[in-house]
Order: structure tokens, then sequence, then C-alpha cells
């Protein structure tokens, strides 16, 4: 060891390590999930709980040290999180997305909810929230056009409009169009049909959304689109827009801004997802 920067942090907080699992899929695939307990867990007693998802798809969670994850359990939830089908590390057929973005991804985040509720009965089904960036972002929107299950959603430099999204991203004019195998001439349908805000009216879950002016990888117009989506029928949503922050905004933002956005991030959680309901 040649340092010790991190001790005073140590040794002044609860560190919680994960819990490592695998289970298998509705398809027969197995993944892997971990789990956070919340600090000063006591069995017997009813949890929140926040699914996180990463980015990409093709990125990859582990048992590695994250803050974010850290300051929910510290507040008293259960964080969970997996490596859905298109994630990184486990080769090219499984990170394979092509055409099923919104599809066995979702089911993948659906069976592991599931799973996790079965081996950590101390959660409380009614009061488990999502939490997600870039992909994550997209995969938050998707889901709660989807299923109602979830109590809260934290949407993070999200996708929700794929005419939009493939046009204007900077990570390559034709990247989006490749991941959906079509483009806006060639199968509108198939465009509009992977676009979470083809769902957004059906929505009824409380959302956050966070964004950044500069982030020129999944622009505010999709965020401000699914916002005003949810808007239109009524379900509470917020946008917090961040000026002068770019698409890295959770990792290498101004650290003023970065205390900001988790600030946002726990206090919408304790609204929608915290209390006993």
């Amino acid at each position: 060891q040649l340092t010790t920067f991190n001790q005073e942090y140590h040794d002044t907080h609860e560190i919680v390590d994960p819990e490592y699992f695998t289970f298998m899929d509705r398809d027969g695939v197995e993944l892997d999930g971990w789990v956070l307990k919340p600090v000063g867990y006591e069995p017997g007693k009813k949890y929140p709980a926040i699914l996180e998802m990463h980015g990409g798809p093709k990125a990859i969670f582990g048992s590695v040290f994250h803050h974010e994850m850290q300051i929910l359990a510290n507040m008293g939830y259960f964080v969970f999180w997996t490596n859905p089908r298109g994630s990184d590390g486990r080769g090219s057929e499984f990170a394979a997305m092509t055409g099923n973005l919104g599809g066995i991804d979702f089911n993948d985040f659906m069976d592991f909810t599931d799973e996790v509720l079965k081996r950590y009965t101390d959660i409380d089904e009614k009061r488990v929230g999502i939490c997600g960036g870039s992909y994550g972002g997209f995969m938050c929107n998707w889901m709660i056009g989807h299923t109602d299950r979830y109590a809260a959603a934290a949407s993070q430099r999200s996708i929700s409009n794929y005419f939009t999204k493939s046009l204007t991203t900077d990570i390559g004019y034709n990247h989006n169009m490749s991941q959906l195998d079509s483009d806006p001439w060639k199968s509108f349908d198939t465009v509009w049909k992977h676009s979470p805000l083809k769902n957004g009216h059906l929505a009824k879950t409380p959302t956050l959304f966070i964004q950044s002016d500069e982030d020129y990888r999944c622009w505010m117009s999709d965020a401000l689109q699914m916002f005003s989506a949810l808007k239109l029928n009524g379900v509470d949503s917020k946008v917090v827009l961040f000026h002068g922050e770019n698409h890295e905004l959770s990792r290498s933002g101004k650290p003023e801004n970065r205390i900001t956005r988790l600030t946002e991030i726990c206090e919408w959680f304790e609204k929608y997802v915290k209390p006993v309901k």
C-alpha cells in the first residue's frame, strides 16, 4: 500500500460489501446479480430498493466501489444491479443487441427484479425505484412506458425518440441506425417501435429527468420530449438541466454539479420510494 488518501473516509463512513449471485432468466441465460443491503439492516424490517442500470448498453457493472450506490445504501435502500444481455464481458454474441433494444434487455431487468425480491424478502415490492443514465436512461424511459411496477424513476442523459437521437448524436450518424438495423427512411415503424416516447402516454411512474445542456451524445430534446409526454398525461415529472455540463456529468462534471445531481436523485426517491404506502 502506497497511500492512505481514503482512510479518513473509510473510517467515518459505512461501506457496504455487495452480495453476488447468479440466476437464470426466462430464456435460460445465466446472468450476474449484485445486492447492497441498507446500512443498519435489520432482518424482518421492510425496506425500499433501487435498481441501478448501466449505460452502453455495451458496458458492465461489477463489485467495485460505486459512490452513488453506496449513498443510497447509507440512506436505507437496498441497491441491486445486473448486466443484462447487451452488456460487455461475455463475448460478442451476448453483447449483440441489433434490433432488440427494449426487448430481451427489458425482460432481463424484469426477471432480475423478480429474482432479487424472491431472494431478499425484506424488500417492499411496492417501494422499488429505477435509476440509470444514457442507455440506462433509455431503459428508464422504456420501462415506465411498459410496466407500472416501479414507484419512481431517475432517468439521466436519456433517449426517448430515436428519430431525433439517431440524427443528432455525436457518436456517429450511423451508430444508432446500425443498432436498430433500420433508419427513418427504411422503416418509420421500426425506429418508432424502439423509441420509448411511443409509449410515453401510457407511463404513470413519477420520473426525474437529469440532463446537461452541452450533452451532444444524448441531447436535451429527448429528455424534454419524454417529460412533456408525462406532464400532458398528469404524471408528476421534473427536469433538472445542468448548464455547461456534458454527457460525463456524473463522472467528471464540476464537483458542485455532481453533488447537486446526487441530491436531486436522492430527494426524488425520498419523495416517491422511501415513504411507506
